[in-house]
């Protein structure tokens, strides 16, 4: 069954946002090219097909699978000539909803051979939040874990698939050394023997200007947000860092962060793998396990959260420096403010760099440190405006304030996203009236024109640098008969940097909720649990803006105020 008819252009999307004069500009200046990813990759695994392209180590096996560049390209062209002869027409989008591993490269690049968009989605998401997505982007297959952690991917797919017209297959990948359909009948069939349609694939090859990655954003709608990048807007949104790593085709990366996200799908994956370098993964999150990574397979750098560089240094001192970890030049950390004392844990106990910076989905990196910035720079700010990005800092009326005094962060330039699909009203949100894109963080420039992130405008909680649908979550909760009236706001946390708070005024103040009571609610809505609220608190009333708004930032510095005399008081007994 094709998709409905649709005005949206994958080729031209990118006019959503950019003019012709900007891509004019952007080409001169050559932040915008005239080859993807795709073409990059497909001229690295000639030119390096020895050479290791992923090594995936997974929780349930003692050994890493590894595949060459050259064996990689094999799969990816096996499988995107399956892709076009299960039906998948150019332009169509393809669900991709894996744990980091070697299937995930194999099945985007697969997708982009073929012509078709990915929309990646974290493994962690449960039904609502898919079929939200593949609703949405009237996805033609989802690909699929058979099971993973526990949950059964597979089951929950096939019920998307009743409900949603569009979407015309299921294949599930095997796990624990079984074969998946995914596996019998796309990548154990030699369909790239067929020359024809291996023209077929040069043929549909996409052009720079093209769509090449879908990502569901968290926002504060009560849906996700749809967003577009094309080769280039999402090149040169991520441009930023291997020129401030100095990265080449000999290093090694490693990624935590699920490839369902920006940071993983583009750092963990299409960057590296455009490359030539080698990337490794985990299929789950395991510091100790990395620890040996780093040592056995040489990583020279990786980007993540601020929770994964904590968690690596806990296990490298409770291994007392036993693992070789010399090899580990940069860590780059982003997604949230970074405590000052991170960078210099991080150079104390891994002698590598903690590189900070600023950015988002929609519009890459703004800001970065580059390695040999001095450890106290690092540790006090996010990093120096790049090159192709301009930044300004504004109060609400959109006027510049004076440096030093925080407001809104705003840009423009050639990493700005190719707008939100179907969701115009959502893209024009960001614009402000003379043309800037306003990211909803808070931050201000330092004298020596650093920029230091203090928060965000936007109603959202990071934790553990994944963004938690705050709306959503409140709209489930406020369904419950115990609640009369709730919201959901972070309360900072050492390791995870937020944490999510259920704010309750209960409809019987004798019998209110307990944290067990929402979670169970929550559970049963199918709501991803690493979105439940973790913390509980009962109040009488909300308190309000003489608008009848709820003044969300009065709660989170209430309990966060709380939470520090407590930690202050234990401190002192």
């Amino acid at each position: 069954m094709a998709s409905e008819p649709d005005s949206w252009n994958p080729a031209t999307a990118w006019r959503t946002t950019h003019g012709d004069a900007d891509a004019h500009h952007y080409r001169t200046r050559g932040w915008w090219r005239d080859r993807s990813h795709l073409d990059d990759f497909l001229a690295v695994s000639e030119l390096y097909p020895e050479k290791d392209a992923i090594v995936a180590y997974e929780a349930d096996r003692r050994d890493p699978s590894r595949l060459t560049y050259g064996e990689l390209r094999r799969l990816v062209d096996r499988c995107a000539v399956a892709l076009i002869a299960t039906g998948i027409e150019a332009g169509d989008f393809v669900s991709i909803q894996l744990p980091n591993g070697w299937q995930f490269p194999v099945a985007a690049l697969a997708v982009m051979r073929a012509g078709a968009i990915p929309n990646p989605i974290p493994p962690i998401y449960r039904e609502k939040e898919v079929e939200f997505m593949v609703r949405h982007a009237r996805s033609r297959m989802l690909i699929t874990p058979t099971d993973f952690a526990g949950f059964e991917h597979v089951r929950m797919a096939k019920a998307i698939k009743d409900r949603v017209p569009t979407l015309d297959h299921i294949f599930a990948v095997g796990s624990r050394g079984a074969k998946g359909v995914f596996e019998e009948k796309i990548l154990d069939v030699a369909w790239e023997s067929d020359i024809a349609a291996l023209a077929e694939l040069d043929r549909r090859r996409p052009a720079a200007d093209s769509a090449a990655v879908l990502l569901f954003t968290s926002g504060t709608t009560g849906h996700p947000k749809a967003a577009i990048h094309s080769f280039n807007t999402i090149w040169s949104a991520g441009r930023p860092i291997p020129d401030a790593l100095d990265l080449s085709h000999n290093d090694v990366a490693f990624m935590a962060s699920t490839m369902g996200h920006l940071t993983g799908f583009y750092w963990g994956m299409l960057m590296p793998l455009s490359m030539g370098q080698t990337v490794v993964y985990q299929d789950a999150w395991r510091p100790a396990a990395m620890l040996e990574a780093i040592a056995s397979e040489g990583i020279t750098w990786t980007l993540s959260a601020t929770p994964f560089a904590l968690d690596l240094v806990a296990a490298h001192r409770a291994a007392e420096g036993a693992v070789d970890v010399s090899s580990l030049r940069a860590f780059v950390c982003g997604g949230a403010p970074i405590p000052p004392h991170v960078a210099t844990q991080v150079h104390a106990a891994l002698g590598g760099e903690l590189i900070s910076l600023w950015g988002c989905t929609e519009v890459g990196i703004c800001s970065i440190h580059r390695r040999g910035t001095p450890v106290e720079t690092l540790a006090r700010s996010d990093g120096y405006r790049v090159d192709q990005m301009a930044v300004r800092i504004a109060d609400d009326d959109d006027k510049v304030v004076t440096r030093g005094e925080e407001g809104r962060l705003q840009v423009k330039g050639p990493g700005i996203f190719a707008g939100y699909l179907r969701q115009p009203d959502l893209t024009e949100a960001l614009k402000t009236p003379d043309g800037w894109f306003d990211t909803g963080d808070l931050g201000r420039e330092a004298e020596d024109g650093a920029i230091r992130i203090c928060g965000r405008s936007k109603d959202i909680i990071i934790r553990g640098g994944q963004n938690v649908p705050v709306v959503e979550i409140e709209n489930e909760l406020a369904l419950m008969p115990q609640i009369a009236e709730v919201v959901v706001v972070g309360v900072p946390d050492e390791r995870l940097g937020e944490r999510g708070c259920a704010v309750v005024v209960p409809s019987d103040r004798s019998r209110p909720p307990a944290l067990a009571d929402i979670t169970a609610w929550l559970d049963k809505a199918g709501t991803a649990k690493q979105f439940w609220p973790e913390r509980i608190e009962i109040v009488e009333t909300m308190p309000r803006t003489p608008a009848g708004k709820i003044k969300k930032f009065e709660l989170r510095d209430r309990f966060a105020r709380r939470d520090a005399n407590d930690a202050a008081l234990q401190g002192g007994l």
